[in-house]
């Protein structure tokens, strides 16, 4: 309905509605943290972690209608089937835009647990915006740089024992942790100055994923696979929001977690080795899939 009116008026319009979405939606979720600061019982954490999912389950559905409602954006999605809003995922995808986080929120809205992402301890002490990370439940990673071990060997592992201890909530509900393996977003610059071997993405970073499965221990049961496409070339939010972005592609795999996914990457030697050539191998995997991809012109779904 809203795609039909002119640019100048539709732009406008949708941003003006993603911004009052976006300041109800924080009203709420702030009230809620409140909440959860001053009530710090066990039973009443737990229902205000509840209730603060469900508003920005809410916040991600409302901003999908409008997306819906002001694009014309055409959706090919494979691999939505089988998930469950009661699984414990690692989602893992490939990084080109920010565009990405809305896409992965809009095929992941309430058919998995809500989306969290590990973040540095730091920015626990961000104004507003870490309070409300801690109150849904981001898990916060201490990690120590290989400096600071050389001078002080006694911190060996404790960045681990705390990251471990910040995920134990997650051994008591569903949960999501979402990944972007390459640590950056691809740009062809990126891709030339790391010499990748793969065509449409950068180096994997084994270590950083071996860090969060490690942490999360076996909180977690499956991971996801996801591979995003953008068949006419990188995209900005505001190009989103403009209905600029013609199509996109998603595909999503589920793959088990068994032991072969665990171990100690850092003093293991021989894990480290197996683990590496494990990620480089799904990474190859997805490269291929994603060159398929670009090259499908197949009918696109629209269940998301």
């Amino acid at each position: 309905m809203f795609a039909l009116l002119p640019g100048f008026i539709r732009m406008p319009l949708a941003m003006l509605l993603l911004a009052l979405n976006t300041v109800l939606h924080v009203l709420a979720l702030f009230a809620l943290t409140l909440c959860k600061l001053l009530l710090p019982m066990p039973a009443t954490r737990l229902a205000c972690s509840r209730a603060l999912v469900a508003v920005a389950e809410s916040w991600i559905a409302v901003n999908n209608g409008l997306f819906d409602g002001f694009t014309h954006t055409r959706w090919q999605v494979e691999g939505l089937a089988d998930l469950r809003r009661d699984g414990n995922y690692l989602v893992l995808c490939n990084h080109q835009s920010w565009v990405d986080i809305p896409v992965l929120q809009k095929i992941f809205n309430r058919r998995i647990p809500f989306l969290r992402f590990f973040l540095k301890q730091e920015l626990i002490w961000v104004p507003l915006l870490g309070a409300a990370w801690w109150a849904l439940d981001f898990p916060f990673m201490k990690r120590y740089s290989r400096e600071t071990l050389a001078r002080h060997p006694e911190l060996q592992g404790k960045d681990r024992q705390a990251t471990r201890r910040a995920c134990e909530k997650f051994r008591h509900m569903p949960v999501s942790v979402m990944n972007f393996v390459e640590g950056t977003r691809f740009t062809p610059a990126k891709h030339d100055a790391q010499s990748s071997p793969y065509r449409y993405l950068l180096r994997p970073k084994a270590g950083g994923l071996a860090f969060v499965l490690d942490a999360m221990g076996d909180a977690l049961h499956a991971i996801l696979d996801v591979a995003i496409v953008y068949p006419n070339g990188p995209c900005t939010m505001m190009d989103l929001i403009a209905g600029r972005v013609r199509d996109i592609r998603v595909h999503v795999r589920e793959l088990p977690i068994g032991g072969e996914w665990r171990g100690d990457y850092e003093q293991d030697a021989m894990f480290r080795e197996r683990f590496q050539a494990r990620v480089n191998a799904l990474w190859n995997e997805k490269d291929m899939l994603i060159g398929r991809m670009h090259q499908s012109s197949g009918d696109t779904t629209t269940g998301v």
